[in-house]
């Protein structure tokens, strides 16, 4: 599965664990790959719960997520719908269709700047698998290849999807991951597990308190290149958290800075200062989502959506050589700052 660029959370919390948490606790810790990424998890021990055999479930409930909606896999049942140059439905599982769903109405909800198949442009812009360009691309490419993207040419019926236009891709990697870890989250909750952290490349869930009744902390990172360091320390209660950010994906061409979040409105990179977006909702994967949506929207209209429909959002600017913090109300209210 295509990895979507996120800020990577998962080496300051588990340093951050390591050091705040006395050598006599002893929260379960698994870990493996997945996704391009690793995943960790910490949790609870519960009685009648092996370890070894959790993380087998939890390794096939990924696998399966990855078989399902890969764009690398070229047999993922994602794959075989972008391979499908058809107009006619296609049959699709109802956890691919469920992620699809959500995608879309977090595409209405941001006026179009979450768009899963903006994905031909990435690629065009040099940000995909492919080679970088070795110049901008002119806007009649663009103006061309945005003809053939779009929210309202991907239909979602009970059990498949159609493309208005055949030459429509699908890419669920900005929201995937968020599922993938809502999944687990599942799995550990049937196991009656319900004090837990689970990561992957980022993307967090979390439910409950640690062995010792302490709060899960979890670190922001601050929004620079050229060095790991933390921005805050956050618990966020029973919720999921996302952070995205261009920071660390970018180029540079003639003087110009080229972010890889692309604006599906015009079709080309965004170039306001936002630089950090952190979104802490019930559901990873719509915090995934949000904050990809709200990484291209631009601070000013982010906070905006955010606080019309009460979102706790973390948004970090540039302004000159300072970085500076704005939170929405529902984030001031769930959320509490080490």
């Amino acid at each position: 599965m295509r990895t979507s660029i996120r800020v990577s959370l998962c080496v300051l919390f588990i340093l951050f664990l390591s050091q705040c948490s006395p050598k006599s606790q002893s929260e379960i810790y698994l870990s493996g790959p997945t996704m391009g990424t690793i995943y960790n998890i910490k949790y609870v021990p519960s009685d009648g719960v092996e370890a070894d055999i959790l993380q087998k479930d939890i390794d096939a409930v990924l696998l399966d997520v990855n078989k399902l909606m890969s764009t690398y896999m070229p047999d993922s049942e994602l794959s075989r719908f972008n391979q499908w140059q058809s107009s006619e439905p296609f049959p699709l599982s109802e956890e691919t269709l469920l992620v699809m769903g959500e995608a879309k109405r977090l595409g209405e909800l941001s006026g179009g700047l979450l768009d899963v198949t903006v994905g031909p442009l990435v690629n065009l812009w040099g940000f995909g698998p492919q080679a970088r360009p070795e110049k901008a691309p002119s806007e009649d490419v663009v103006a061309e290849l945005r003809t053939h993207i779009g929210l309202d040419k991907l239909k979602l019926y009970e059990s498949s999807a159609s493309k208005a236009d055949p030459r429509l891709y699908v890419d669920l990697s900005t929201i995937a991951k968020g599922y993938g870890v809502d999944r687990v989250a599942q799995l550990l909750e049937e196991q009656q597990i319900t004090n837990y952290l689970v990561e992957i490349g980022g993307e967090m869930r979390i439910s409950g308190k640690k062995l010792s009744g302490a709060e899960w902390w979890i670190a922001i990172e601050k929004p620079v290149s050229q060095e790991r360091a933390v921005e805050r320390i956050i618990s966020v209660g029973n919720n999921g958290i996302a952070t995205s950010g261009d920071y660390r994906n970018y180029f540079e061409q003639d003087g110009v800075r080229y972010s890889h979040l692309i604006n599906p409105l015009t079709g080309s990179p965004i170039t306001h200062n936002l630089v950090s977006v952190t979104v802490v909702a019930p559901s990873c994967m719509t915090a995934d989502g949000l904050a990809t949506a709200l990484s291209i929207m631009g601070k000013d209209k982010a906070l905006s959506l955010a606080i019309e429909n009460q979102l706790a959002v973390l948004l970090i600017t540039k302004e000159g050589n300072e970085f500076k913090e704005y939170t929405s109300p529902m984030f001031d209210q769930i959320v509490t700052v080490y």
